[in-house]
């Protein structure tokens, strides 16, 4: 069996160390992986676990459809762990009925029932990179490892946790609706799997990818999913508006492999026919990431611009009628309101941002919300670009589900949040 090493230096010993004391201090026991004979799980992507033939349209979002265990595992480090892969009813993009698959994880020491719906940032285009797939231990990816021992600390904590594949059987990355319609059918899976009642507080976090499940799920409950005890949702470096993400990565050393990425999920999600504007090298760049994880494909293609991507008489990508609209339908806002208090925040490395995302595009929108009587914490992280501000997120986040679930009222700073950018659609070139 091959295994994958947590790699070498500080911080994968610090990970491992995080682990094994998380699990310690929940009663647990850490352990040696099984006996090198045997066999690794398959990909999602050859896993029959994965699919459902039957029609769903008569079938109630959140519908468990199937359920299987699984281990609870990081790269060679069992735990003892209660793990559950569940299969359900879920919506598309384009509100047709699909199914999707989420982790529930059990806390080892049992108390007051607090269900936490955590959404990695797993930006990804292959299967291998699906949560319900690395949390069995089968990652080599640091990023992984870390919100895997981040997940730790909350069971340690006495949560149940929920891990959602967000993005769907067919992997279709910051697809907005799509990842919140996901987020809570799988939330109302779990509560079917662990027979708890409707009255069970909810709370939702995630960062990077992940705050796009977070964020979208939030705008969405109170009309999609009414009925669930949703307390609070923290959501950390927000891609808010993808036209204003697109120019500010173009030309980066290191996130411009995020472009042909996102035309390979938007293929997916809208049916884009990219052979009508793509370049002779976006074709090549498109078909190359299109099983890739963010970590193969973010510094993959330094200083790739969003010109090279495109043919003429195309300038940008937002020259392409279909991807505007597409890029448009995907500003967060637009969907609705949260009736829960928000944690919104962005590290701020440069002017812009934090070399991704775009500040002022966070603070236009917890300045939107604030406007509508949501309390919204709006937190920057000064001189911290997108990988240092995650630590300062989970801190504040962790923080503030605690004062969540204990019914603290909630704390705004909505006085002094400014009106950011203009988060209005982009213009649909004629044609």
């Amino acid at each position: 069996m091959r295994t994958v090493a947590f790699g070498s230096g500080a911080r994968s010993r610090m990970i491992r160390a995080l682990v094994i004391t998380a699990l310690l201090l929940s009663g647990g026991t850490a352990a040696v992986p099984a006996a090198a004979h045997a066999e690794p799980p398959p990909l999602p992507s050859d896993d029959p676990f994965y699919t459902y033939d039957q029609p769903l349209t008569t079938t109630d979002p959140g519908t468990v459809l199937r359920s299987r265990p699984a281990p609870f595992a990081f790269p060679n480090l069992s735990t003892p762990i209660t793990s559950t892969q569940v299969l359900y009813r879920t919506t598309t993009q384009q509100n047709t009925p699909t199914a999707a698959v989420t982790t529930v994880l059990r806390p080892l020491v049992p108390g007051p029932t607090r269900l936490l719906s955590y959404h990695m940032a797993y930006d990804a285009l292959g299967s291998q990179c699906n949560p319900s797939y690395t949390l069995t231990g089968r990652t080599d990816s640091p990023g992984a490892v870390m919100e895997q021992a981040v997940i730790a600390g909350y069971l340690t904590a006495g949560y149940t946790v929920v891990v959602p594949d967000y993005e769907g059987l067919h992997l279709e990355w910051t697809v907005g609706r799509q990842s919140g319609y996901a987020t809570l059918d799988g939330i109302r899976a779990a509560e079917q799997i662990l027979g708890l009642p409707a009255s069970t507080p909810i709370a939702m976090s995630g960062y990077s990818g992940g705050s796009v499940a977070t964020e979208w799920a939030a705008e969405i409950a109170p009309h999609y999913a009414p009925e669930l005890t949703l307390v609070g949702a923290a959501a950390g470096g927000l891609p808010v508006h993808l036209a204003h993400n697109l120019p500010y990565v173009s030309g980066s050393a290191d996130w411009a492999g995020v472009i042909p990425a996102m035309v390979v999920a938007f293929r997916r999600a809208y049916n884009l026919d990219t052979a009508a504007f793509l370049s002779e090298r976006g074709a090549q760049l498109t078909d190359a990431v299109e099983t890739m994880c963010l970590g193969q494909f973010a510094k993959r293609y330094p200083g790739l611009t969003d010109a090279e991507m495109v043919r003429a008489p195309y300038h940008s990508l937002l020259d392409v009628p279909a991807a505007a609209a597409a890029v448009n339908d995907n500003i967060m806002g637009t969907a609705g309101t949260p009736a829960v208090p928000l944690l919104l925040a962005v590290g701020q490395s440069d002017p812009i941002g934090d070399s991704v995302m775009v500040a002022r595009d966070i603070e236009a929108l917890a300045h939107r919300y604030c406007g509508s009587g949501v309390p919204v914490t709006y937190a920057r992280y000064q001189h911290h670009d997108h990988i240092a501000a995650f630590a300062r997120f989970q801190a504040e986040a962790a923080q503030f589900l605690t004062d969540r679930f204990a019914g603290t009222p909630p704390t705004t700073n909505c006085a002094s949040v400014g009106p950011g950018n203009s988060l209005a659609p982009v213009p649909i070139p004629a044609g």
